[in-house]
């Protein structure tokens, strides 16, 4: 269970999110969407505790997590971008990523899904950018974590990988976890969404289904309707 109560985030005299609150209780695929600068990566930010609220409080799994650490072993999280030490080697990282977590993993059969057998002993600095994005994806799902957090996964993904990243999140889902993803990709909602929650100016504008927000805009597509809740 995630629950966010009152949170109110500012930059400056900017206010990202404004008074925001909801609870996710289930397991399921949750889209974050919305315009640049709404408070997508913001929310997810305060769930990890990387970003702190000026107000409102945070629980995970019924505790209040604010300020503490504990609670992230709980969460698997994929960066929007990156940032690995380019003097490392794929197999340095992994190793050390496992030693840091010391956890259960399974990176044996991600790495086959994903073909990355060829680039264990390449430096990370030496990869391209969708094959980076490919070993963030075998660190973000090698732990058995309960509640994933996926930030614009996709980035960089050839049409392979982005069907064998579609399958990983469907299975974790049919695990009971919780997964809330933000990205630009409407097909990957439309095709692994359970529900969306819909952010603009600082506050949730939409939160449901996507046949309840086909209903709510009268649309017959996400693109559409979501240009609607635009207007």
């Amino acid at each position: 269970m995630i629950q966010l109560e009152n949170i109110t985030k500012r930059f400056g005299q900017l206010t990202v999110l404004d008074d925001i609150s909801f609870a996710i209780e289930n397991g399921g695929t949750f889209a974050v969407l919305g315009p640049n600068g709404s408070g997508k990566t913001t929310i997810l930010k305060i769930i990890l505790g990387m970003v702190l609220p000026q107000k409102g409080e945070v629980m995970v799994h019924d505790n209040r997590v604010l300020k503490t650490w504990n609670y992230r072993k709980e969460i698997s999280y994929l960066p929007q971008i990156a940032r690995f030490p380019d003097n490392l080697t794929v197999n340095e990282l992994i190793r050390m990523i496992k030693d840091l977590r010391n956890m259960p993993s399974r990176e044996e059969e991600l790495i086959e899904l994903l073909g990355l057998g060829k680039f264990l002993d390449k430096k990370l600095g030496n990869l391209s950018g969708g094959t980076r994005q490919k070993v963030n994806i075998v660190l973000t799902f090698m732990f058995d974590s309960p509640i994933l957090i996926l930030d614009e996964p996709t980035a960089g993904l050839d049409p392979v990988s982005l069907i064998r990243l579609k399958d990983l999140i469907e299975k974790e889902k049919a695990a009971g976890k919780i997964i809330l993803i933000t990205t630009h990709i409407l097909s990957l909602v439309e095709s692994l969404a359970d529900e969306i929650i819909f952010l603009l100016e600082g506050n949730i504008h939409f939160r449901g289904s996507l046949e309840e927000l086909a209903e709510k805009t009268g649309e017959k597509d996400l693109e559409h309707s979501i240009a609607s809740l635009l207007e």
